[in-house]
């Protein structure tokens, strides 16, 4: 049973992929992971803020409203809250460059073209196989057009491109006037593989204490429909590789991503709530699955249900939307 999938060049043995997490903050629980099974794995994020937090660039993103809520900088943790400093990311890198044989992604979240850039460098001299940039940013200024945010993404694709030559992977959130436009322009611009979605954490009410309040919830299997779509979508329009993350917890949902056209399935809660081993059980249970189907291989099924393959290419547009609505029937 061939499970070997190419991820922005990379020939990986299986689609297992764990995306960024505090699994890859030891060199001990990486190596755990690829005794499970994982094909690759995406290091825990460098951060902006780490690097260049005094930059003016910078400063414009994260100060733009203190001056109404002055309390607003409080929100954004002190430098000895990070787990890794600049420094120790990339000897973290180089130390799992030389324990595991598997391909080492390094991650950069931020949000400026600025100083941080440099460090896209510094990742890949410290042997990461690839660059992950996850590019967090909520546009909350009404006076700043959309046009703007998507050209903030395409000027930091840029900016990374021209330091370095690894493969870079460009993390996206859903909330564009239009993905597909987007897509293409990162595409165009050069981007090695589009990750889809980032998970926007919305913050939560506390009642007792009036404040608002930071909120992590692990994701559920039904958030992976949103990335299931859009790499449907996007499967033979774009020629970079596209990896879904956010939803995948099952064998089933791996073999969906790959049906969809996606040639990686990041996961990440699942592995916090049950451990590594859990990626041997979804690759057990995809091998299983493939021989009762007669699949011999990953590339068999790849694209199979995307928008370009199916009979009913409106399933994946406004047809589903009114068809969804008028097939229920509530309980009266």
């Amino acid at each position: 049973m061939d499970l070997t999938t190419t991820y922005m060049g990379l020939k990986l043995k299986n689609p297992i992929v764990p995306s960024a997490s505090p699994l890859s903050e030891s060199v001990n629980s990486v190596k755990a992971l690829e005794d499970a099974g994982a094909s690759a794995v995406v290091v825990y994020s460098l951060f902006e803020e780490q690097i260049a937090y005094e930059e003016k660039a910078l400063d414009f993103f994260l100060t733009q409203a203190s001056d109404t809520h002055a309390e607003a900088l409080s929100y954004f943790p002190s430098q000895s809250s990070f787990k890794l400093g600049p420094e120790e990311y990339c000897n973290h890198i180089q130390k799992l460059k030389s324990v595991v044989d598997i391909p080492v992604i390094g991650s950069l979240n931020g949000v400026s073209v600025g100083g941080w850039m440099k460090y896209a460098k510094n990742i890949e001299e410290a042997g990461a196989d690839a660059l992950e940039l996850n590019i967090y940013y909520i546009p909350t200024d009404p006076s700043l057009p959309g046009s703007q945010v998507e050209q903030m993404y395409l000027n930091n694709l840029q900016a990374v491109k021209e330091n370095v030559k690894i493969p870079v992977a460009v993390k996206l959130s859903p909330y564009f006037s239009s993905m597909a436009s987007l897509a293409k322009k990162l595409d165009d611009a050069g981007a090695d593989a589009l990750v889809m979605f980032n998970r926007f954490y919305q913050p939560d009410f506390d009642l007792d204490s009036l404040e608002v309040i930071p909120n992590l919830a692990l994701s559920s299997p039904w958030e992976l429909r949103l990335p299931l779509r859009w790499i449907s979508i996007l499967y033979g329009k774009v020629k970079a590789s596209m990896a879904a993350t956010s939803g995948v917890h099952d064998y089933e949902d791996v073999i969906k991503v790959m049906m969809a056209g996606g040639d990686v399935a990041m996961v990440c809660s699942e592995l916090l709530r049950h451990g590594p081993t859990r990626i041997t059980q979804m690759l057990e249970g995809m091998r299983r699955w493939m021989e009762e189907k007669e699949y011999t291989s990953v590339e068999q099924m790849k694209g199979s249900m995307s928008q370009k393959s199916v009979k009913e290419p409106a399933a994946f547009e406004r047809a589903n939307y009114m068809k969804t609505l008028q097939s229920y029937r509530p309980l009266l």
